[in-house]
């Protein structure tokens, strides 16, 4: 479990199959002093976080892929809380 900053949404013509239909967010990932730590994710947000929101990411897989509703899914970042 990280924090991150909503910096932007991504928008997929053609995308696996399990990703019909959800909300894909790309990320800034945080450090522990709240400065940009490492490279930006795409997550799949259910929650409905929007552009400079602070949020909570897993990459737990296995969750994603439980969230998803779908074993083969290639999700691997996805929300998990939107920071108030």
């Amino acid at each position: 479990m990280q924090q991150a900053q909503v910096v932007g949404t991504a928008i997929s013509s053609t995308k696996h199959p399990s990703l019909v239909g959800w909300k894909l967010l790309i990320v800034q990932p945080l450090g522990i002093t709240g400065q940009a730590d490492g490279d930006p994710a795409l997550v799949v947000d259910q929650l409905g976080a929007g552009v400079g929101d602070k949020v909570l990411i897993s990459s737990d897989g296995k969750g994603a892929r439980q969230l998803m509703n779908n074993q083969k899914s290639p999700v691997r970042w996805f929300v998990l809380g939107i920071c108030d």
